[in-house]
């Protein structure tokens, strides 16, 4: 496997390894692995260059708010880390608003209660829309909700999650 030069250990003997709504999550996916990163290296392509992981088995998740008649609408859209998310066209139509916008990081981190860089769709408590690319890629590296540390999992073990949903072409080659 391309992790197999990394330090892992089960997430879910490692909880002190993850932020706590991801540690009160990961029992959903008994399969995932997690490991320590310096934090510098948090970020997708850094984190990838540094630990020798290959881009395209990295994924992101990318935080949308939109409104509707006053109500908010919130999701997280899950894609490989090397494509984007339609925002303009996908995210907005689905979640059926005017304008689709990324989440302020503020409220993104204060309602995930994750690290900013590192939120998850593990222990999200919105809606988790997993681009269909995603879910067929055997062994996914994402985030672990704190910038020390990441997980890696099996992408299709996303759609175990209880508010995730399979979402084809959510997401572009970039």
């Amino acid at each position: 496997m391309w992790f197999e030069h990394l330090t892992y250990f089960t997430a879910v003997e490692r909880p002190d390894l993850l932020a706590a709504p991801v540690a009160a999550a990961i029992h959903l996916i008994p399969e995932a692995m997690v490991f320590e990163i310096d934090p510098d290296f948090a970020d997708t392509e850094a984190m990838c260059e540094n630990y020798g992981l290959p881009i395209e088995r990295s994924a992101n998740i990318v935080l949308a708010t939109g409104f509707r008649d006053g109500e908010r609408r919130d999701v997280g859209c899950m894609t490989l880390a090397h494509r984007r998310v339609d925002m303009n066209n996908t995210v907005k139509r689905r979640l059926d608003v005017r304008k689709a916008s990324f989440t302020p990081m503020a409220e993104a981190v204060a309602e995930s209660g994750m690290e900013y860089g590192a939120i998850t769709p593990v222990g999200l408590p919105w809606r988790v829309w997993v681009d269909g690319v995603v879910a067929t890629t055997p062994w996914i590296c994402v985030g672990s909700g704190l910038r020390t540390s990441k997980l890696i999992l099996p992408g299709r073990t996303l759609l175990d999650l209880p508010n995730a949903e399979l979402v084809e072409d959510l997401a572009r080659d970039v």
